[in-house]
C-alpha cells in the first residue's frame, strides 16, 4: 500500500532522523537515489556528455539537486546550476562546482540545449504557485526537448491538498523522498508530477502508523475480495437490491445490475419499472416492481442511478442494512437522515453533485477534491467516494484512500452506474463502506484500463472485463 503523510508530519521525521545522523547525511541520501534516476532516465550508457540543467532555488531540495548534480558531473554529465532564489546551498554548491559543474550566467542558453532539467526550485513547503520571476524560466524548460525530473514536488503545487493555485512546472517524472505526499496522489498536483519514484532515506521509523492518504495495491485489494467458501450459497454470500432506473433511464438499471453482478454478492435483487429490460439483459436476476420495503430481505441497497424522480430512496434509507446512495439518489439528501442511520452509507457523487451537496461551486470541488470530500464525509456522517480524474474515499477519522487506477476513458455515461452497483455487491458480500468504495473503484479502473487500451469504450466494456480484473488481482 502506499502511504502519504502531510508536509508537517514529515519534516518533523525528517528532524528527529537528521538528529542522529552527520551533517548533510539525509541530503546526501536523497541526491543519491535521485542521481541514480536520472541515470535511469538518461540511460546508463548516455550519462557521459548528457547536459543536465539545475533549477535550484534557496530550499533543501536545492540542495539535493546539486549534490545530485554533482554526482551526474562525477560520471562525465555536462552540469549547468541556474540559481533561483535569494541564496543556494553552500555545501552542496561547493561539491557541484568540485566535480566540474557550472553555475550559467544565462539560464536559457543551457536550457534550449539541455537533455534533462531537474526541477529544484520549490519544496514540499511551497504555497500559491512559482514567484513571478521563475514562471519564464519554468516555461523554458517545459518548452525544451529535455526530460523533466521533478526534486520531490513539482514546483508550485500544493504538497498537501494536491491544489495548483498557480503556475506549475509540470515533470515527466517526480522523485520523491521517504514517502509520498498526498499532493502528488491527488488533482489537480498528480497530473504534475508524471511518472512517481520513492526513494527510501530512512523515515519510516519516524512517521506515524497512520497516514494521512492510502492508495492501495494489488495485494491490498486482493485480501479484501470476498471468497465463497464450500459450505457458501447464494444468501450466504449476500443478496444486494438495486433500485435504479425508469422509463427513460432504464439503461442505468441494466448498467448498475451488471457491476452489481460481478461484485461478489451471491444474488441481485433488482427493485422498479425497467424489469424488462434488465431480464432481457440479465436474466439470473431476481426482479421486484417494488416498492423496496416489499421485495424482499437484502444485504445492501443500491440506490439512485438513473432513477429521476421515482420512489425508493427514502425506503432504502429507512433500512437497517448498508445502502449506497448515487446519482438522483443524491438529490435532496437530508444530512440528518444520514447521519441517523444506524447502518453504513456510502455515497458516490461526481464533482458537480458533490458541489450541490456542499453548496459551493464545481470548479472548487475540482479544486480542492480533499477538502471537499473531507467535508461532505464529516456533514453527512457517511463514507463517500467523490468520482473523478482522482478518486477518492473518505471516512470519519481515517486516512482518505485515492485510487491510482482507471483511465480518462472513463469519462463516459453509465460508467459510475456500473461502479455502484459493484461497490453495492461488495458491501452485500460484507466488506466495510470504506472497503467497499475503494476496492470497487480499483477494480472499475483496472477493468476500463483493459477494456480500452487506448481506445474509447462503452460503460457496458467496463462491466464485462470486470471479471478479467478481479483475476488480475488475485492471480
Amino acid at each position: 500500500m502506499r502511504t502519504a503523510y502531510r508536509v508537517e508530519t514529515v519534516r518533523a521525521a525528517e528532524a528527529q532522523l537528521m538528529a542522529t545522523l552527520p551533517q548533510d547525511a539525509l541530503m546526501q541520501r536523497a541526491a543519491a537515489g535521485l542521481a541514480a534516476a536520472c541515470f535511469s532516465l538518461l540511460g546508463r550508457g548516455h550519462v557521459y556528455g548528457a547536459r543536465v540543467v539545475l533549477l535550484v532555488g534557496s530550499g533543501d531540495n536545492g540542495g539535493d539537486a546539486l549534490y545530485a548534480g554533482a554526482r551526474l558531473a562525477r560520471r562525465g554529465a555536462g552540469v549547468t546550476a541556474v540559481l533561483l532564489g535569494s541564496r543556494a546551498h553552500e555545501r552542496g554548491l561547493a561539491a557541484l562546482r568540485a566535480a566540474g559543474g557550472r553555475v550559467a550566467e544565462d539560464p536559457y542558453e543551457p536550457l534550449a540545449v539541455a537533455d534533462l532539467v531537474l526541477d529544484g526550485i520549490t519544496g514540499i513547503g511551497g504555497r500559491g504557485g512559482l514567484r513571478p520571476d521563475a514562471v519564464p524560466i519554468a516555461r523554458a524548460a517545459r518548452g525544451s526537448d529535455a526530460v523533466v525530473v521533478a526534486v520531490d514536488l513539482p514546483s508550485g503545487v500544493d504538497a498537501d491538498s494536491g491544489e495548483v493555485t498557480g503556475e506549475a512546472l509540470r515533470a515527466d517524472a517526480t522523485v520523491t523522498f521517504g514517502t509520498y505526499k498526498p499532493g502528488l496522489l491527488v488533482d489537480p498536483a498528480r497530473e504534475y508530477a508524471g511518472a512517481l519514484r520513492l526513494v527510501d532515506i530512512g523515515l519510516g521509523d519516524f512517521l506515524p502508523s497512520v497516514p494521512e492518504l492510502q492508495a492501495l495495491q494489488h495485494e491490498d485489494v486482493a485480501r479484501l475480495l470476498p471468497v465463497p467458501g464450500a459450505e457458501s450459497d447464494k444468501y450466504r454470500r449476500g443478496v444486494v437490491g438495486v433500485v435504479a432506473g425508469s422509463a427513460r433511464y432504464p439503461g442505468a438499471a441494466v448498467l448498475a445490475v451488471a457491476g452489481a453482478l460481478r461484485g461478489g454478492a451471491g444474488a441481485v435483487r433488482y427493485v422498479g419499472p425497467a424489469g424488462e429490460a434488465v431480464i432481457a439483459r440479465h436474466p439470473e436476476t431476481l426482479v421486484h416492481a417494488g416498492p423496496p420495503a416489499k421485495a424482499g430481505r437484502v444485504q445492501a441497497w443500491v440506490v439512485g442511478p438513473g432513477l429521476g424522480d421515482g420512489p425508493g430512496v427514502a425506503d432504502a434509507l429507512a433500512s437497517d442494512v448498508p445502502v449506497l446512495v448515487d446519482a438522483d439518489g443524491l438529490r435532496d439528501l437530508s444530512a440528518s437522515v444520514v447521519r441517523g442511520r444506524t447502518a453504513p452509507t456510502l455515497l458516490t457523487p461526481h464533482a458537480g453533485e458533490a458541489a450541490a451537496l456542499l453548496g459551493v461551486s464545481r470548479e472548487a470541488v475540482e479544486a480542492y477534491r480533499l477538502e471537499a470530500v473531507r467535508e461532505l464525509a464529516a456533514r453527512y456522517g457517511a463514507t463517500v467516494l467523490l468520482k473523478g480524474s482522482t478518486t477518492l474515499v473518505a471516512s470519519g477519522a481515517e486516512p482518505v484512500r485515492v485510487n491510482p487506477t482507471g483511465t480518462s476513458w472513463l469519462a463516459t455515461a453509465g460508467s459510475g452506474d456500473v461502479l455502484s452497483g459493484l461497490a453495492g455487491s461488495l458491501l452485500a458480500a460484507g466488506l466495510r463502506a470504506p472497503d467497499a468504495g475503494s476496492v470497487a473503484a480499483y477494480l472499475h479502473g483496472l477493468a476500463a484500463r483493459r477494456a480500452s487500451g487506448g481506445a474509447p469504450i462503452a460503460a457496458s466494456d467496463v462491466a464485462a472485463a470486470l471479471p478479467d480484473a478481479w483475476r488480475d488481482v488475485t492471480s
